[in-house]
């Protein structure tokens, strides 16, 4: 049985007027969070296992820098050919009753990671993959995505293709703190980069993304060489832990010490929920995390 230990994050700047405002006034009931998907996708290279990091605009709760997903939509219900476990499946994979809101949290991811990367989990067959997403075209449909002009399904349909969602892998899955004003209930999965294609950040309203060293970004941590090689004026002069939520963190601990994707990705692992807590550590408010040591890795001490 693994032994679970206590993590301390720092609150993020954006959010410490809210974490004082819950303190001062006492408990009361939060907003309800948005359910919303999120995806780590991967790749081996000469140097050790990348990650594809992007940009968040605004005071986002998946932080301002993070792996691409969002909110899930209504159009996430639309019907599609669907290839691999089924949603009945996938309820049972991301602990969750209702395999409708599996089936949901699953095509969020793919949508989200094809608008945000134009990387896209998809195939006319259960074996087969389409190829090469960076041309004209597919920044089109993208951004058609994004202006809400067409729906996911609709490009999926028009191009005889269906979802692979055999190539994701369920991570975790991260509730946002009480206290915050903007909420998401987040199922992590992950993926390996698809043969012939390349991530790229969507024209119209992409800032920055990149592949990343995760064993790099964990090692300079506590330096803000992220932060200022994104340039954003809410990124320049940052660490880590300023620019990335909790499950960010510890997911790139995870990878980076990890033995290639492959190894990462058929690493059987229970769906944890995780809720982070405020606490009050001599004087100073912190997020607690509770995880397991021997899943999470990592110092309890760890944080500021």
């Amino acid at each position: 049985m693994d032994r679970l230990l206590n993590r301390f994050f720092p609150v993020h700047p954006d959010q410490r007027s809210a974490a004082d405002s819950w303190i001062e006034h006492g408990a009361r009931t939060p907003l309800k969070p948005r359910p919303a998907s999120s995806v780590v996708l991967l790749r081996d290279t000469a140097v050790g296992t990348e990650t594809y990091l992007t940009y968040r605009r605004g005071e986002s709760p998946l932080g301002i820098i993070g792996f691409p997903g969002g909110s899930i939509e209504e159009s996430d219900d639309d019907p599609v050919e669907w290839f691999g476990p089924t949603p009945a499946a996938w309820a049972k994979a991301l602990g969750v009753e209702d395999h409708h809101v599996a089936r949901r949290h699953v095509l969020a991811a793919i949508r989200e990671l094809f608008e945000e990367t134009g990387v896209l989990l998809a195939g006319p067959d259960a074996s087969s993959m389409v190829e090469g997403t960076t041309g004209r075209e597919w920044m089109k449909a993208r951004e058609s995505i994004n202006e809400g002009e067409t729906s996911f399904a609709e490009i999926l349909n028009r191009r005889g293709l269906g979802v692979r969602t055999d190539l994701l892998k369920p991570l975790s899955h991260w509730i946002s703190p009480d206290f915050a004003h903007r909420r998401f209930d987040t199922h992590y999965f992950a993926t390996a980069q698809p043969v012939n294609q390349e991530p790229t950040i969507l024209a119209s309203k992409g800032i920055w993304g990149e592949w990343r060293w995760a064993a790099q970004e964990i090692e300079r941590r506590d330096s803000s060489a992220l932060g200022d090689e994104v340039g954003q004026p809410n990124t320049t002069g940052r660490v880590l832990s300023e620019l990335a939520v909790p499950a960010v963190e510890l997911m790139l601990e995870k990878i980076g010490s990890s033995r290639g994707c492959i190894a990462y990705l058929s690493h059987k692992r229970p769906v944890k929920i995780y809720h982070p807590q405020l606490a009050d550590c001599d004087g100073v408010l912190m997020l607690k995390v509770e995880c397991s040591k021997l899943t999470e890795g990592g110092s309890a001490q760890r944080g500021r």
